[in-house]
């Protein structure tokens, strides 16, 4: 069940007055077995970005699929590439699985592909002091190179054994394959058999400059809006038997919505809009065309947006109040309103906040400082949220950075080391819970 705010802001405040412990002996050794092969970790993040793998570029995912492949094989894992059906058109997925009878049952989430398709202009791998940029060098290379060392931390100390641990890169994240029923089949399936799903997107700063954690993260859906109007001459408008023509009709929809549909953490955005005599809209719902002429009323207009919430409760109350704006037609005009899911919803539960609680002491107990958490609406869509409705989750496990998804994306090469090691603690306690 989500999480009423009063009851979210109780629940932070009894994170925030949690006492300190001391990292066990074990911990400590798998800490220095972090710290010992930094620079192994990045060298392996540094071969991943060098592999372009837009989302797309099929090959190009495959191979860094089976670059990690190799890293899991060598941590005793057993593996797999699972391809999607062709009519899907994206390249598969990663699965690493290891089963024991210890602690919880713990569910890995990372991704492949980035937003940099194989003609992007975009550089791959360049250091600079401190930080590197590259392609997909944070959103979500970075990640998953967190992943792969904290088990190998663990692995060196003895602390993998008897552990059950699957782990899930996706080939299409950044656009996830059609339908979502097929390919996250193979995720969804890995979370029935977990207790607790982890998922590696770049870690966000607060306001304070504090790492944070994700426990609730918004669904992803858009709304497609037509418009009908009377053709006439434009002499004619405003008037009883020509009607406002479809574009003035368009234009107080969707201004309507920006004044009565708004709430906190809801967000509907008109990203394409099209009206004249005649519009339409190509199959992949981005270009379209239109023809009119200012002496003409326009017959007909196209919005196409995008819709963002964070519960189901919140996505009905916009559905309901945008179709009651859309039926107070304009003389001589008609409207209809369509909606489409594709994320669905990671709402703030007690449950993920309780893991967040486990992996702020953990990184506390490191010296790293506690992790608060991200306000939910501050986040978009990722693969944790076909997981999330079914068991405990946190976000936002990856590595730190700026300029996710442009030419200027980079990474705080600290960042991997200090996420490193909370992410092995937080491995450690929980499979032996």
């Amino acid at each position: 069940m989500a999480l009423k705010p009063f009851a979210f802001a109780a629940l932070v405040m009894a994170m925030s007055t949690a006492g300190a412990a001391a990292l066990s002996p074990v911990e400590q050794k798998i800490v220095d077995e972090v710290k010992a092969h930094s620079e192994q970790g990045l060298q392996l993040l540094e071969r991943s970005v060098n592999i372009n793998s837009g989302t797309m570029n099929h090959e190009g995912v495959r191979e860094v699929g089976k670059l990690f492949r190799e890293q899991f094989d060598q941590l005793g894992f057993s593996t797999r590439w699972i391809d999607m059906p062709p009519a899907v058109k994206r390249a598969g997925h990663l699965l690493a699985t290891r089963e024991g009878k210890q602690g919880k049952r713990l569910l890995l989430i990372g991704h492949l592909d980035t937003v940099f398709e194989k003609d992007s202009p975009v550089q791959l791998w360049k250091r600079d002091g401190a930080r590197v940029r590259g392609q997909g060098v944070n959103d979500m290379k970075g990640g998953d190179v967190i992943i792969v060392e904290a088990l190998r931390a663990l692995q060196r100390v003895g602390a993998l054994d008897n552990t059950t641990i699957t782990v899930i890169f996706s080939g299409d994240e950044e656009n996830a394959g059609d339908p979502v029923d097929i390919s996250r089949a193979d995720m969804v399936a890995a979370a029935k058999r977990s207790d607790i799903a982890l998922a590696f997107e770049a870690t966000v700063r607060d306001k304070q400059g504090k790492d944070t954690g994700t426990i609730g993260r918004r669904a992803s859906s858009s709304w497609d809006l037509e418009v009908k109007g009377k053709q006439g001459h434009s002499s004619g408008i405003f008037t009883e038997s020509a009607g406002y023509g479809a574009v003035y009709e368009a234009a107080r929809i969707v201004d309507s919505f920006r004044q009565q549909v708004i709430e906190p953490d809801l967000t509907f955005s008109p990203g394409l809009i099209l009206g004249g005599t005649d519009a339409s809209v190509d199959a992949t719902g981005s270009k379209g065309q239109a023809a009119g002429k200012g002496n003409v009323i326009a017959r007909t207009a196209t919005v196409h947006g995008d819709l963002r919430y964070l519960s189901y409760d919140q996505r009905d109350r916009a559905h309901a109040k945008m179709k009651a704006i859309v039926a107070q037609n304009l003389p001589g005009t008609s409207a209809s309103i369509s909606f489409h899911e594709s994320y669905p919803p990671m709402s703030p539960t007690a449950g993920n906040l309780a893991v967040l609680k486990t992996y702020s002491q953990a990184s506390s107990d490191a010296g790293l400082g506690e992790i608060p958490a991200l306000p939910p609406g501050q986040r978009g869509a990722g693969d944790v949220q076909f997981v999330a409705p079914l068991i405990d989750s946190l976000d936002g496990l990856g590595a730190t950075g700026s300029g996710s998804h442009s030419p200027d994306e980079d990474l705080e090469i600290a960042s991997i080391e200090r996420a490193t090691i909370r992410t092995a603690i937080l491995l450690y306690r929980l499979t032996r819970q």
